[in-house]
């Protein structure tokens, strides 16, 4: 399978349109915390180690763009937020570093190519790959280059942390293990398909899903894969871990929960009158296991039954993987709409149309959210 996000060319100036239906919403208390990452930063893909696409906060009552920067070439990749800066890179093979309040350019770093990889901050350095399968490793603080490790082929698969190891897949049809601190290889696992995703982690394991149609769990030690589940179909999503289980949408219009210890699966959902591919990554509450499909619907399913909760119908696809923040559910549409729904309900409160479309998924910190168009311009919404 290749890379499934879309293939662009170089543009110009900033889209030149873009439409607020701004409405008034109440900040409510978020719900128990749970899995959920804390708000303060969003250093990773889906927020943290576990993928769950969800924070512990809110966001201003009522949303508006702060700020908006223009890359140089298409974006695809979703921003990494720590420390007050964001970290986005472009198509063109550069990372830009940019201020939080302000959207001002700090610094940039240019790699030999293009770049889908979402980036990953830990510690004051900045990790990613790039489609010549080069992860890179930065100071966060000025751009210099630490260290780099070179696979066979594209990483397209953004990095996560687990203590010194940094997981991340690549085309080359493995999992790799790298020391944090020098690139070191540790071990690499090899799979029969590409590694497009995200390898969670949690309990001293890796749980990556790959394009041959297994969730495995490594012993991130060893490097020893403990466990092997057929999904039934190939995974260009990334995992969420929580509660024991993993949830993960597949290419066969398929949503599963995976029993880890056990590696039974738990239950299949499936929209039965559209068969269309799960392409984003979901997003875990305490109740709800969410993501969007290509049939155009965002769904809401219950992780204790697999039945669905809700769902939204949107005008277009939903590849960018949804993030939940407080009682609020933020989604991004391949026709360029950013949405925010009822955590409960599924009802749209507010909506913000770019009029370009969105391969990035949604990054909230601080009160504020930022989120990539394909036509490159970086845009942070806040109060």
């Amino acid at each position: 399978m290749h890379s499934d996000t879309h293939s662009r060319t170089r543009r110009g100036t900033a889209t030149g349109r873009l439409v607020a239906a701004l409405l008034p919403l109440a900040i409510l208390a978020a719900p128990p915390a749970g899995a959920r990452e804390a708000a303060d930063a969003w250093p990773a893909f889906r927020g943290g180690p576990a993928q769950v696409g969800a924070v512990a906060g809110s966001l201003p009552a009522e949303l508006e763009p702060v700020w908006t920067f223009q890359a140089d070439f298409d974006i695809e990749s979703t921003a990494a937020i720590s420390d007050g800066r964001v970290f986005v890179p472009s198509l063109d093979g550069t990372l830009y570093a940019l201020s939080l309040a302000t959207g001002e350019e700090l610094w940039r770093y240019a790699a030999e190519t293009e770049v889908k990889s979402s980036p990953l901050v830990a510690d004051g350095v900045v990790y990613f790959g790039d489609e010549g399968g080069t992860l890179h490793a930065l100071s966060a603080a000025d751009g210099a280059l630490r260290w780099t490790f070179t696979a066979e082929a594209a990483i397209t698969s953004s990095a996560n942390l687990s203590g010194d190891c940094l997981l991340f897949g690549s085309y080359d049809g493995f999992v790799y293990c790298v020391d944090r601190g020098d690139g070191a290889l540790r071990w690499k696992v090899g799979t029969d398909g590409y590694v497009h995703g995200t390898p969670g982690s949690v309990d001293g394991s890796a749980v990556p899903a790959g394009c041959d149609g297994h969730l495995r769990v490594i012993d991130l030690d060893s490097g020893e894969v403990t466990s092997s589940v057929p999904l039934g179909g190939y995974v260009g999503g990334s995992p969420a871990l929580a509660g024991g289980r993993a949830y993960v949408g597949t290419f066969e219009n398929e949503v599963l929960a995976v029993d880890l210890p056990t590696s039974d699966v738990v239950w299949r959902y499936t929209n039965p009158d559209r068969h269309f591919a799960f392409y984003s990554s979901p997003a875990v509450t305490d109740e709800l296991v969410i993501l969007g499909g290509r049939d155009k619907l965002l769904h809401a399913i219950e992780r204790d039954t697999g039945r669905a909760r809700w769902t939204y119908q949107a005008d277009a696809r939903i590849d960018a993987s949804p993030v939940v923040v407080g009682d609020r559910v933020v989604a991004a549409t391949d026709d360029g709409v950013v949405l925010i729904l009822s955590l409960e309900s599924g009802e749209e409160t507010w909506r913000f149309e770019t009029g370009s479309g969105f391969a990035a998924s949604p990054a909230v910190a601080g009160e504020r959210l930022v989120i990539s168009t394909l036509d490159g311009l970086v845009i942070c919404f806040g109060g």
